[in-house]
């Protein structure tokens, strides 16, 4: 149990203490939202509709931009053999590290979200179930993210290769999402079925990433 806490608490420390890949996170995420409204004109309505869509395109691509960092630093310094041939499973290395992603990353982004929401006319009934399906749905994008970071690893360019493997796979994530704000907006379809579907993308995603990850992280490391 120890191991498992240093290393989630080393990795967050070091992205807090880096600071810069997740500022640029944040800073894309607010550019993106932020020039939507200067492409679609001043239509309040219009706006209002495509605010729940806007805002997690956005954090869908906002998150991508660290996504590479949750093994490379380890991978280059030498710190990713000493963790395979440490205590802890690697599939538990893999998942500490992504959860430590969706702490630094996920967490911020859903966070923002309301705020930038007024940017999009985002309805103010609208915003709990915003933050809360943001908050149910960014772990699977930041363990999803860790399956895509492990395949590509040791890759030149591996970030654009990262984008085309992991932005298909966030299609559900993304479709549930905008249906539970969508839902609790418009009605009359209650927005606790696609919450429930956030939930389990999530929860199946702690389940299976690791897996594939380790999996993923064991070829890159021979």
């Amino acid at each position: 149990m120890r191991p498992a806490l240093a290393l989630l608490l080393r990795d967050i420390k070091l992205a807090w203490r880096e600071g810069g890949a997740i500022g640029t996170t944040l800073g894309f995420y607010l550019v993106v939202v932020a020039i939507t409204p200067l492409g679609l004109g001043p239509d309040l309505n219009l706006l209002s509709r495509i605010a729940a869509g806007v805002l997690w395109v956005a954090l869908l691509l906002a998150s991508l931009l660290s996504a590479d960092r949750i093994f490379h630093n380890d991978y280059e310094d030498g710190t990713l053999d000493m963790l395979a041939m440490g205590p802890l499973p690697l599939p538990l290395v893999a998942a500490l590290k992504s959860l430590a992603h969706w702490i630094t990353t996920g967490v911020p982004l859903a966070l923002l979200a309301p705020i930038l929401g007024l940017l999009l006319n985002l309805p103010i009934n609208a915003v709990p179930w915003l933050v809360l399906a943001m908050l149910a749905g960014t772990p699977s994008v930041s363990f999803v993210a860790a399956i895509g970071a492990s395949l590509t690893l040791g890759l030149r360019r591996s970030g654009v290769l990262l984008a085309l493997l992991v932005l298909p796979l966030y299609v559900p994530v993304l479709i549930f999402g905008v249906a539970t704000v969508s839902a609790a907006t418009t009605g009359p379809a209650s927005p606790w079925p696609p919450f429930l579907m956030l939930c389990a993308l999530s929860l199946a995603s702690l389940v299976l990433a690791p897996i594939a990850a380790a999996a993923a992280l064991r070829t890159a490391m021979r």
